[in-house]
């Protein structure tokens, strides 16, 4: 016999057992009557003052249901105050957990129009154990009254032996309510737009891909208008979801287009938050599967997804769009990588012993092979290479060059392999002829796509070296390797050219030697008042707690509010530094319009947890991460702003930043000497050490490291910083980003080698790895941090980030997005492990006890027979051994 577990089911009792869920609502019998036009013989409860589609109403059935059942869902369901067409009502259980996320299970929904009941339906069934279990009815949009009749929830087949609660959550059912517009326009609506509905558009050209039809948003005035939903009752924290949909654009003859999937989020406090989605290029020919993920950290009190993008006047189509809970990315196998030919060069006749046989010209241009060119190996290409037989003297001179990227060339598909990085080497020069410095790049086509092997800068007769690395990681149909870059008519030469796949690993013998020279001091314990008979029955447990050396990492406002990130943080972390918001733009938006409200959580933050900040940045040179506002002043007002900026950020945060960035990429950009001339670089540096002269002021830039970038090679980096401190600016340290790609040692280490001459300190500032495979990531990842510890000039690195969804480049994170470390996260936690000093043993015939240690701080336990001594200290940098001595 089916058994009801829901109490007062059908209202007899008014709305005791019930509970409103942020809304009013009362009972009517069934002798008043009806309720605006809706009547009933019944009982029945009307929910009313609703200003959220998930407000309704709710009971709790914890300890009424039980594991190894199936229950039957039925309710007699209304809706009242609908002008037009119909709502859905839907019923739902949340489970709730006192240790982990709450999950919901979607049970089913109906359709109900104006002035009419309908019957809701559905089942669940129980495996797993939940804290609190609530079962509830939801749906309709703001201001449409609820109405319930003869609620009913039926076990067909109690146990009564069995576990109460529990039950399937079904968080990868889809939280867009009417995805495919079966419903008509129901929960949707235009933002700042209209919306319409269509079966088909342009004289029939037009037609849903899926379903029946298809809605438009039309009348767009500005790029953000568009089609949204409110989704916030059916989102959870701390869960990742995968949204899809299938987009076009109509309209205003634009044929190409951004169609953008953004999520606007309303905390509690008012704060407003934008989340871009996902970024697709649409057009007006076909449907676009547009895809892309989220994550919520904190416990927002509205959020709506919408489409955005297009210019005004362009209609933005929209055919399905779904939000489902993301499957977890399966880990990364493990690369199969046998009988590597380490420092083997892959190229054909690369000695041109045998003419230029297994080269050809790629486009109009002529090979021919002539001597004199250098026998010795490019320096980067011998310290990964070790003793190697020299060069041939012969290079390649390549002549009628009619286009940049006429070259000599080789294919070379099948001599690569997957996962391997590889090294690429050559001598270049350049004809007579030229206008100006011309830029040399070894290129690589892969399956068309353009892959940079390095490049180098070339203004005069000499050979320049030019030295890069790649790596690919999907089986490619045509490798090509080419050199490329003069203007046309200006002859080419390449002598040497090599690629060769690196042993990274046996280069970490070396490292771990290094790192061990410099980051480590010797340690001489001495223990006055121990009896030499006690020598040998004395033990000595060292343990460092700290290593000092700063590795950092990235954070921004959002990601506080998730106790598992501030928790990662605060153990793995003694540096941080904010994404955007010490940025101008975020702390000023519109003019007089200050924003200091994130910067300041974040400091508290690392403030609370004895983490060490840097500020990130005071400018940047860059023309497109300037706000709109300044781009409009005039000279003099700019000069203003700028000066009241300097003053507002250091007077306001004076002491609180360990290191500004004060202008960051000007090797990149000079929006601020463009149009106030070239000493307000300097100026910027000598005002910001006056109003804060206890941090350390760093220039910072990207691509310096890695050998693909003329613009910012340490050659011209260093005069950068030369120029600046010529003209008396105060630059107290130099910052490498390193948002690096298949990064090779000795590229990396020959940058560090050559800035090493300033006798500046060097940090890594935003260091990030990308890579799809985790082992591969975590190597690319060892080799950025082993070089970092082992270079004397280093004194500091910073993530840029580490958790799925919070990075600016993607494959790079060490944490997914719902918490899981994966093999980057744990190859990082090894080393740091590493990178602590434990020693233990008994104290010696010269009552001493000696060990060599990483910098930071320990925590050294002595036990004797009779007592047991425990004590602290600090192992500082220093060239002679630290003595401690700890009286027995």
């Amino acid at each position: 016999m089916a058994t009801n577990v829901l109490l007062n089911h059908d209202f007899s009792g008014g709305l005791n057992s019930w509970r409103l869920n942020c809304c009013n609502g009362y009972v009517i019998s069934a002798e008043a009557g009806s309720h605006k036009g809706v009547g009933s013989d019944s009982n029945y409860a009307v929910i009313t003052d609703r200003k959220e589609c998930w407000q309704g109403l709710e009971q709790d059935i914890t300890d009424r249901i039980s594991i190894g059942s199936t229950y039957t869902v039925s309710a007699s369901v209304g809706v009242s105050g609908l002008s037009q067409g119909s709502a859905d009502v839907i019923a739902t259980v949340k489970l709730e957990y006192n240790d982990k996320p709450t999950s919901y299970l979607f049970i089913g929904r109906t359709s109900v129009v104006k002035d009419s009941w309908e019957k809701l339906e559905g089942t669940f069934s129980l495996s797993t154990v939940a804290d609190r279990v609530i079962f509830y009815l939801e749906g309709p949009a703001s201001g449409v009254d609820l109405l319930i009749r003869l609620v009913e929830i039926n076990s067909s087949s109690p146990d009564d032996n069995a576990t109460s609660i529990g039950c399937v959550s079904t968080v990868d059912d889809n939280i867009i309510i009417n995805p495919q517009f079966e419903d008509g326009l129901n929960n949707w609506s235009g933002r700042g737009c209209k919306i319409l509905l269509h079966d088909s558009m342009g004289d029939g050209k037009i037609l849903p891909q899926s379903g029946k039809g298809f809605a438009s948003a039309t009348e767009r005035t500005q790029s953000w208008n568009g089609i949204q939903q409110e989704i916030t009752a059916r989102v959870q924290r701390k869960l990742a979801y995968e949204v899809t949909a299938l987009v076009r654009i109509f309209g205003n003859n634009v044929t190409t287009s951004d169609v953008r999937a953004t999520l606007w989020v309303q905390t509690p406090d008012l704060r407003e938050q934008y989340i871009g989605i996902a970024n697709v290029q649409a057009t007006d020919k076909d449907w676009i599967n547009m895809q892309g993920k989220f994550l919520l950290n904190g416990s927002p009190s509205k959020v709506v997804i919408y489409l955005e993008g297009p210019p005004p006047g362009t209609d933005i189509l929209v055919n399905t769009l779904s939000i489902k809970h993301a499957a977890k990315t399966p880990p990364s196998t493990q690369p199969d990588v046998k009988n590597v030919a380490f420092g083997v060069n892959v190229i054909e006749n690369s000695s041109l012993a045998d003419g230029n046989n297994g080269w050809f010209p790629l486009g109009n241009c002529t090979l021919s092979v002539r001597t004199g060119s250098p026998h010795i190996i490019p320096p980067l290409a011998r310290d990964s290479l070790g003793p190697h037989e020299l060069l041939s003297g012969r290079y390649i001179l390549v002549t009628n060059r009619t286009q940049t990227w006429n070259g000599p060339a080789q294919t070379i598909t099948e001599k690569l392999k997957l996962f391997l990085t590889y090294q690429v080497s050559a001598w270049v020069r350049i004809g007579s002829g030229s206008n100006g410095p011309q830029n040399v790049n070894v290129a690589l086509s892969v399956d068309n796509q353009w892959v940079n092997g390095g490049q180098t800068e070339v203004s005069d007769d000499r050979w320049h070296e030019i030295g890069g690395s790649f790596r690919i990681e999907k089986q490619p149909s045509k490798v090509m390797v080419y050199v490329q870059g003069p203007a046309a008519g200006v002859d080419l030469m390449v002598a040497g050219l090599q690629i060769f796949p690196v042993d990274r690993h046996a280069r970490f013998r070396y490292l771990k030697m290094q790192t061990d020279k410099i980051r480590k001091r010797d340690v001489i314990m001495k223990f006055p008042g121990l009896d030499s008979s006690s020598y040998p029955k004395t033990s000595v447990q060292v343990r460092q707690i700290r290593n000092d050396f700063p590795i950092g990492t990235c954070i921004s406002r959002t990601n506080i509010d998730n106790e598992d990130f501030v928790n990662f943080v605060a153990k793995h972390f003694n540096w941080a530094v904010f994404g955007n918001e010490l940025k101008w733009y975020w702390t000023e938006p519109q003019q007089g319009n200050f924003n200091y409200r994130d910067a300041d959580d974040l400091l508290n933050l690392c403030h609370k947890n004895n983490i060490q900040t840097r500020g990130h940045c005071i400018f940047w040179d860059v023309d497109d991460t300037v706000q709109q506002w300044i781009k409009s002043l005039n000279k003099n007002d700019l000069m203003t702003a700028v000066q009241n900026r300097l003053t507002g950020l250091l007077t306001r945060y004076k002491g609180k930043f360990s290191h500004y960035d004060v202008n960051n990429e000007m090797l990149h950009g000079s929006f601020y000497p463009d149009r106030l001339g070239k000493d307000v670089r300097v100026n910027m540096f000598k005002t910001a050490n006056q109003l804060d002269p206890s941090a350390t002021l760093f220039v910072n830039d990207y691509h310096v490291e890695d050998g693909c970038d003329t613009r910012s090679c340490p050659e011209k980096y260093i005069q950068h910083i030369l120029d600046l401190q010529e003209q008396g600016a105060p630059v107290g340290g130099i910052g490498i980003q390193g948002h690096i790609d298949a990064p090779v040692g000795p590229i990396v280490c020959s940058a560090l080698d050559k800035l090493g001459i300033l006798g500046l300190p060097i940090w890594f500032t935003e260091l990030d790895v990308s890579a799809v495979n985790e082992y591969v990531r975590a190597d690319d990842l060892e080799v950025m941090l082993r070089e970092a510890l082992a270079h004397p000039a280093v004194e500091g690195i910073m993530l840029w980030g580490f958790w799925e969804l919070f990075m600016s480049r993607d494959n790079a994170h060490l944490v997914n997005a719902e918490g899981d470390i994966n093999e980057a996260g744990s190859r990082f936690l090894a080393l740091k492990q590493e990178w602590l000093s434990h020693k233990h043993g008994n104290v010696d015939e010269q009552g001493q006890f000696n060990f060599r240690g990483f910098h930071g701080t320990y925590n050294v336990q002595v036990v004797t027979d009779t007592k047991k001594i425990s004590k602290t200290f600090v192992l500082d940098k220093g060239d002679s051994p630290l003595v401690i001595s700890i009286d027995i």
